[in-house]
């Protein structure tokens, strides 16, 4: 996981399903607002998010779709379905003995935030993205962060130019994704009700 995971929680990841450990208790969620709207507030409430969606509806402009997620613990993680290898291999080693799977529900949110123009963008596997050095670097929020010092904002004012105004640097933790976004506007975001189902995962 992503910095800021409660010390002693662990989330395990198996194909396009993330996995909770039942010993720890991973105390996440957002604290940065970006507007004073019931949208932005209800995502910093989400404990875990899924991207299920990005695009660029024209030319330089971002659409991210995520969506809740929580942990099932109806679910055993012994009973992860599938005969691909890492499947198999997980029910076999029993690492999934006390974890439960973590996935969206039908009372999970989906949330849509669209950048109008932004300078730059960055989508990160999540297990290689976690494993830097990050210790420097200087954001509040959780599962959406804001940054005032990033190596992302660093290499941007090293090697690009030509934006009129300072940069602000968002950047979204999901679950397998990790997506940074470079801008000289923050991100609108609204509840969207057209949500994806599980199957419909980035991937």
């Amino acid at each position: 996981m992503e910095p800021g995971q409660a010390e002693g929680a662990s989330a395990r990841t198996s194909s396009t399903i993330s996995y909770y450990d039942r010993k720890g208790a991973a105390q996440i969620g957002a604290k940065f607002l970006l507007e004073d709207d019931k949208s932005p507030s209800l995502l910093k409430e989400a404990g875990y998010l899924y991207l299920r969606e990005i695009s660029e509806p024209r030319d330089n402009c971002l659409r991210l779709v995520v969506q809740e997620a929580v942990v099932n613990y109806a679910k055993a993680g012994s009973q992860l379905e599938g005969e691909s290898y890492p499947s198999r291999l997980l029910r076999e080693t029993g690492i999934l003995e006390n974890a439960h799977p973590i996935e969206s529900t039908d009372t999970c949110r989906t949330f849509e935030l669209c950048w109008k123009h932004y300078v730059a963008y960055l989508v990160t596997e999540e297990c290689v993205g976690s494993c830097g050095e990050y210790r420097d670097e200087v954001y509040t929020g959780k599962l959406l962060r804001c940054y005032s010092k990033s190596h992302f904002l660093e290499h941007l004012a090293r090697d690009t130019g030509g934006y009129i105004r300072p940069l602000q640097h968002y950047k979204l933790i999901c679950l397998n994704h990790l997506i940074d976004v470079a801008s000289e506007e923050p991100p609108e975001i609204q509840v969207i009700s057209d949500e994806p189902q599980a199957r419909d995962l980035v991937q």
